[in-house]
Order: structure tokens, then sequence, then C-alpha cells
């Protein structure tokens, strides 16, 4: 009988997780570098409709986005909206100090941004801060996405730490290309998963389950 996928990727610990983890990182890294300039741009203008079609992000007053970092889709589409939409845009800036993510108002990307945290655009450390609390809805990057949520990341860890700081109910949600998709994410218990899945083809919503609310 064939092995349960979920249960072999929660049965990886240690030193096999960790080199589970590296070994899909580089090959669906590889397979997304190779997708065509024409075909990345026309993909990514199909998550983003997606995106924007959410009714979560439609009610969202404070978002938090990410700027495209190397082969990955381009959210500028989603940025435009939210802008036009007045809704208060912030933009993560790693802090290499504290190895978390300081969020940052962004009015203008061309004006409040500029190249950082490995080549990422990032905003100004003078803008105006923003609270984690004030979050209603998350752009959660990644390399590779599994039907179940689970979410494989670049390694660094610094979402997993914001995530866990925002209220259970927060949107998480995340945009990538099919070839993204994989059957099953090595993941340990603590990996944090998100709620909504965008690509090119189809947009997966994923039922997490949330801590019973204090009586």
């Amino acid at each position: 009988m064939a092995a349960n996928p979920v249960q072999s990727a929660a049965a990886l610990t240690g030193t096999a997780l960790h080199e589970a983890k590296r070994a899909m990182r580089e090959r669906v890294i590889a397979v997304r570098d190779a997708i065509a300039p024409a075909v990345r741009a026309a993909a990514s203008q199909d998550i983003a409709r997606r995106l924007c079609a959410l009714p979560s992000f439609a009610d969202a007053r404070c978002p938090l986005l990410t700027l495209p970092f190397r082969s990955e889709w381009d959210t500028h589409a989603l940025f435009a909206l939210a802008l036009a939409e007045g809704k208060t845009v912030a933009l993560p800036r790693v802090n290499g100090a504290t190895r978390m993510l300081d969020l940052h108002e962004v009015r203008d990307l061309a004006r409040d941004t500029a190249p950082g945290y490995r080549g990422i655009r990032e905003p100004d450390p003078g803008l105006p801060r923003v609270d984690v609390s004030a979050i209603d809805w998350v752009l959660v990057p990644g390399v590779a996405f599994d039907a179940a949520g689970r979410r494989l990341g670049y390694g660094g860890g610094y979402y997993d730490r914001l995530l866990a700081l925002m209220p259970p109910a927060t949107p998480r949600v995340a945009g990538a290309f099919d070839v993204q998709l994989v059957p099953d994410v090595p993941a340990a218990p603590h990996d944090l998963v998100v709620d909504t899945l965008a690509t090119e083809s189809q947009l997966l919503s994923i039922a997490r389950a949330h801590p019973a609310a204090p009586r």
C-alpha cells in the first residue's frame, strides 16, 4: 500500500526534514526560473485577478503585501488596486538585528522602496510603521505549496515568526505559478499554513482550524 503523503511529510524531522526542504526548494526554484518571461507575465495577471476578486481582499483595510523576488509572480497589479481603493498598504522590511520583519506603510512603490535584503525592494525605514495588530490580510510568499496549505519558504523563517504574532483569523493568502503547487510540502508540525492559494489556473480554499475564542 502506498504511503499517505501527508503522513510521510509529518514523519520527517531533524536533518531529514531540512534536507527534504532544501532539495524541494532547489528543484522548484529551478523550474520557476525556467518559465519564459512572457508566460510569467501572463500567469501573473491571472493570479492577480483571482486574488483581487477575493471578498477577503475587498474587505481588507490594511493588507500586508510583498514585492516579487527573482522569478516570483508579479504582485504590482495587486498593489495598484489596493492603493486605488484607499487601503493602507504595508510592506515588510527585514530587520537583521531582530530577525523579524518590520512593517511600513507604502503609498508609492517607485518613491518609497529600494533594493534591500537579497535585492528585494523594501520600504524606506523612515516611512510610518504599521503595527502587526493592524494587518487584516496578508500575502504570504513562498517557493512551493500543496493542497493542504503547507508552504515552503526560502529558509529564513521570517514569515513563520510574523504570522505567529497575528490574530489566527487573519486571512493568509498566497499566489504562485502552477509549477509551484506540489503534491506534498515537507513540513514540521509548527510550520504555519495558508488559507487560500491562487495560481494561474485555479483558486484553492483551505480549511484551517482556529483556536477557540476565550469565554
